[in-house]
């Protein structure tokens, strides 16, 4: 539901059990004196505490509105400046400050009519100023105004404790083979070392017009490792382009995907799809989106393997008034083998990811990650003969400097457990890395 339909409801119950106005006392003067001298979030606390007794009275909602406003509690705001113009509809100040709140929760519509309204009915100097400024912003952000690009390179080192993914047993039991003891290649082992990475992206908007959108991003990425790991080299290159369409708080995409993925220096896989996406923004600080994906896998080496695959998921965004950045997502899926008579290459996958990020000052932040994935294979292991089950469990932690503009230092450590029914499939990785980004 709209935030400013919410909040009119609201209002309007507030002012069905509430008088609608009483005289301008001390708590309200001391709220104004506060915000004239700049402090808005002292303000709003004063007034925050007392609303649900004095809701209803204009004099304590503007200043309330006023505050919330100043301290970028916008929804607060649309609320209290609701209930001043359904009382007070003339009152050019109230919906000015209503107009500068739904221009903070994106509204751009009704900002634009309420400022609007309020430059033409007249208001002192110093706020007739600041609509300008608003009517301005709202005509920038109406025009997203200019196409854009934007791109980084990045370089990475670290250790990992298993850059092939294997199992750290050398022996296997076989069922196939009647339970015989079989020894694993050394390549099949997990391998630890040290590498080097490098990834660049770029991605780009061309506006033709202020809903629709060209939109396009690459991303290319090498590693290298040290020792005789280095037959597990890998690079991999993804580019995809598409349209945007953007009304109001909402934005639809829809995009083709590229991708290619080789292992030392032979190409491994292949991939192409598309996805459609449908984001919604509730206000500036947090977002939804319902996303599906289609796409075609084709194996180089193995064809065997070649897959159908789909996916829809949700995620939520959300930035906190103290920096706080957090987000979840949970998804569905399935991968369909092309090949017949193979049904345990195909499988169901569920899973979800969520993260939290929180600044400890200007230029440095702490995160951490966290996402499960469980994949339900079709068929029973010819070699294990076994129905394969894997759960695969990821977690990450570290630190986001910010040395100078443009620039960034992210050490982090990672962690990857993946339990599964066929042995081979069924390992532990843990991965140290520092990362250094230049953006452009």
């Amino acid at each position: 539901m709209p935030v400013r339909l919410v909040s009119r409801l609201c209002a309007t119950a507030l002012l069905v059990a509430l008088p609608c106005h009483a005289e301008v006392d001390d708590l309200v003067r001391d709220a104004q004196s506060a915000l004239s001298q700049g402090r808005a979030q002292q303000a709003f606390d004063m007034l925050s505490a007392k609303e649900v007794e004095r809701a209803g009275d204009p004099d304590f909602d503007l200043v309330l509105g006023m505050s919330a406003n100043a301290s970028a509690h916008y929804t607060r705001a649309i609320m209290a400046l609701e209930r001043v113009v359904a009382v007070q509809p003339d009152n050019a100040q109230a919906r000015g400050e209503l107009g500068r709140a739904l221009f903070g929760v994106g509204d751009r519509k009704g900002a634009r009519t309420l400022l609007q309204e309020s430059k033409l009915e007249g208001t002192p100097i110093v706020a007739g100023e600041t609509i300008d400024q608003l009517l301005q912003a709202v005509d920038r952000v109406e025009a997203s105004g200019q196409s854009s690009y934007k791109w980084y390179v990045e370089a990475t080192v670290g250790n990992d404790d298993n850059a092939n993914a294997g199992p750290a047993t050398r022996n296997l039991a076989v069922p196939a083979f009647g339970g015989a003891i079989v020894a694993i290649q050394p390549s099949g082992i997990a391998t630890k070392a040290r590498f080097f990475n490098t990834s660049a992206g770029l991605s780009g908007r061309l506006v033709l017009d202020p809903r629709w959108s060209l939109i396009g991003n690459a991303f290319g990425s090498a590693r290298w490792h040290s020792g005789d790991a280095d037959q597990f080299d890998y690079a991999q290159l993804d580019v995809n382009g598409g349209v945007s369409y953007r009304v109001e708080r909402e934005e639809y995409t829809l995009v083709a995907q590229l991708g290619t993925y080789e292992i030392d220096h032979a190409r491994v896989r292949n991939s192409t799809g598309v996805v459609g996406e449908w984001t919604y923004r509730f206000d500036g600080f947090s977002q939804a989106s319902i996303y599906g994906q289609v796409g075609r896998l084709s194996y180089a080496q193995q064809p065997l393997s070649d897959a159908d695959r789909s996916v829809i998921g949700v995620t939520y965004a959300q930035i906190a008034r103290s920096g706080l950045f957090g987000y979840g997502g949970a998804y569905i899926g399935r991968e369909d083998e092309r090949a017949p008579g193979v049904p345990q290459l195909g499988h169901h996958l569920a899973g979800w990811r969520a993260g939290l990020q929180k600044p400890l000052g200007p230029a440095l932040a702490i995160f951490g990650t966290v996402s499960y994935e469980k994949r339900n294979f079709g068929g029973a292991d010819p070699l294990f003969l076994a129905q394969r089950r894997d759960r695969q469990t990821t977690a990450s932690i570290g630190m986001s400097w910010v040395p100078a503009p443009t620039w960034r230092v992210t050490p982090q450590v990672a962690w990857t457990r993946t339990e599964s029914t066929v042995p081979l499939a069924d390992y532990d990785r843990h991965i140290f890395s520092v990362a250094v980004r230049r953006e452009f």
